[in-house]
């Protein structure tokens, strides 16, 4: 299995205006995304309106990435339910076509204890050979999982080998999650990146924001690597407004479509419920916001969407 490491951005599912699946607009996202440095792909989460698709969908969406893919990068998709059941049909299906990883959040319609959790994630894990990165997202879940229960995953299920840290304060919890674990799990942030530099700094190796602004992460990233960290923090200053922007609950979904959409990446910003779509001011906020990031970042040569 491929190490993961880098920006693997959440792939936006594209829609047609009637909400149905827009599979040209897509090819055309994942063949930028690929353009612009993407280390690997995330696929059917938050960013990606997971929890609005069938399985046929997915199905459908997963095979035509895979192929346009065609391993050049790593995919992580996404396979968590509201019971191990289910869970272990999305995961076994995801790795057969073609998954590197599963991205796995812990259950959260009905809450369960550490050792529910536990047994959760050895269903998936008996029934896999890739590798499962725990999604900690607790203001997406509700669901707490402290540093020591994931350690804990790490020793007991062979599977568990990384962790998304979306618990804030992120950074934290990085430490926290690497210590514990004695250097078993591998950890990636979230949250649209808006702490990427401070976890990579306390050793995250990589990070899964939105789909719209791969290239600037890559070059956040790249420096990083190079130990140019105060170049990367100008990049990654130049972006924030637009980070901030899109970090607003049930808004940042369509702010980063209307962004592709405005870059000629995709077609149509149509969005599925429960997201929303940006309001006529909320536009006009974005617009402003777009230009402004874009001036920052075209300065330096980086193109932020």
């Amino acid at each position: 299995m491929p190490v993961l490491k880098g920006v693997y951005p959440i792939l936006a599912t594209t829609f047609d205006e009637d909400a149905s699946l827009d599979l040209v607009s897509q090819a055309r996202l994942v063949e930028h995304l690929l353009a612009a440095g993407a280390h690997g792909l995330g696929l059917f989460g938050n960013a990606s309106e997971g929890c609005t698709l069938t399985e046929d969908e997915r199905r459908t969406l997963l095979d035509l990435v895979a192929n346009l893919v065609n391993g050049c990068v790593p995919l992580v998709v996404c396979s968590g339910h509201a019971g191990p059941d289910a869970a272990v049909r999305l995961s076994r299906e995801a790795e057969e076509r073609g998954a590197a990883a599963l991205m796995v959040p812990p259950p959260s319609c009905i809450k369960t204890d550490a050792d529910g959790l536990m047994r959760y994630f050895e269903a998936i894990g008996r029934t896999v050979r890739i590798p499962i990165m725990v999604q900690d997202a607790p203001l997406m879940t509700q669901v707490s999982m402290p540093s020591a229960l994931l350690a804990r995953m790490s020793r007991e299920i062979e599977a568990v080998r990384y962790v998304k840290v979306e618990a804030p304060p992120t950074a934290p919890k990085v430490t926290a999650v690497l210590r514990e674990s004695e250097g078993r799990l591998t950890v990636f942030g979230g949250l649209n990146g808006q702490f990427l530099i401070e976890e990579a700094q306390r050793g995250a190796c990589g990070i899964m924001p939105g789909s719209d602004m791969t290239e600037l992460y890559v070059n956040i990233w790249d420096a990083l690597e190079a130990g140019d960290t105060q170049d990367a923090w100008k990049l990654f200053a130049g972006a924030l407004p637009l980070i901030r922007f899109e970090l607003q609950p049930g808004l940042g979904v369509s702010a980063m479509k209307h962004n592709l959409v405005s870059a000629g990446v995709i077609r149509c910003a149509r969005v599925r419920q429960p997201a929303a779509d940006l309001s006529p001011e909320s536009l006009a906020e974005l617009r402003f916001l777009r230009k402004l990031v874009s001036a920052r970042t075209s300065a330096r040569g980086v193109a932020a969407i």
